[in-house]
């Protein structure tokens, strides 16, 4: 580990002082949670990129499921909940760019 900051004599990491200086809102968090599980569920994964000026990007890896192909949900299909999800539980926001 490499200390990058040394706060009341304990070496502090990059990924700690950037975990510490990250604020997600909690409805941009739940929904994130919520379908983060879903695609999880087939072997993808979501990413929280960055907030900013309302625009929340989203970074999708989209799973395989060799056995079920059309399970896997697809990336409009994942745009399209997260916008009506995001509507309920973060109004703030007010754009979703899906990477």
């Amino acid at each position: 580990m490499v200390c990058v900051l040394v706060c009341n004599n304990k070496c502090i990491s990059d990924l700690e002082v950037l975990l510490a200086t990250i604020e997600i809102d909690q409805g941009v968090q739940t929904v994130i949670d919520l379908f983060g599980a879903i695609v999880g569920a087939e072997g993808g994964d979501l990413e929280f990129i960055g907030l900013s000026a309302g625009k929340l990007t989203v970074r999708y890896n989209e799973g395989h499921n060799a056995e079920c192909p059309e399970c896997v949900p697809s990336h409009e299909m994942v745009q399209q909940m997260m916008e009506e999800s995001l509507k309920i539980h973060a109004p703030t926001v007010t754009g979703l760019d899906l990477l």
